[in-house]
C-alpha cells in the first residue's frame, strides 16, 4: 500500500519530468557511479575508502589474491618438490584466509590436497603440447 507521502511525491517527480526540469542534470547519459558501501561497519567506511582510494585492498580481499597467485605459481611448477612446498604454502594462506573470517566452517575455502593437485596438473599438462 503506498502512503500518502510517497503518492505525493511520484506525482511532483513525475510532473518535473513531463516539465522537463530533469533535462539538463550534469551526467545525463552517463551510468551512476553508486559505491554500495552498505555491508562496511559504519566506523569502518571512511577508512577503507581511503585505502581503496590509495590503491590497497582490504586484507581478506588481498589474502584471496596472494591464494590465486599461489595456485597460478603452482601450475607453472615442473619440480615436484617445489610443487609440494607450494602446495603447503597455498593451505597456510587459505588456514590463515579461513581462520579471519566470521562464518561456518561449511563456508570455508577448501585445501588443496598434494595428491588431487598432482593428478590435476599432470592431465592438464597431457593436454598441453610442449615448447
Amino acid at each position: 500500500m503506498i502512503s500518502f507521502i510517497q503518492q505525493f511525491a511520484e506525482e511532483l517527480i513525475q510532473k518535473a519530468m513531463r516539465e522537463g526540469q530533469f533535462d539538463d542534470l550534469q551526467g545525463k547519459g552517463r551510468p551512476l557511479n553508486l559505491e554500495d558501501d552498505s555491508m562496511i561497519p559504519a566506523e569502518l567506511r571512511m577508512p577503507y575508502k581511503i585505502l581503496k582510494n590509495a590503491g590497497c585492498l582490504p586484507p581478506e580481499l588481498q589474502a584471496e589474491k596472494d591464494i590465486r597467485t599461489a595456485v597460478d605459481l603452482l601450475e607453472a611448477m615442473e619440480d615436484e618438490q617445489e610443487r609440494y612446498r607450494q602446495i603447503q604454502k597455498l593451505n597456510f594462506l587459505i588456514t590463515k584466509l579461513n581462520m579471519c573470517r566470521r562464518r561456518p566452517v561449511d563456508l570455508e575455502k577448501d585445501q588443496l590436497y598434494y595428491r588431487r593437485v598432482v593428478e590435476r596438473l599432470s592431465v592438464a599438462r597431457r593436454g598441453k603440447p610442449r615448447t
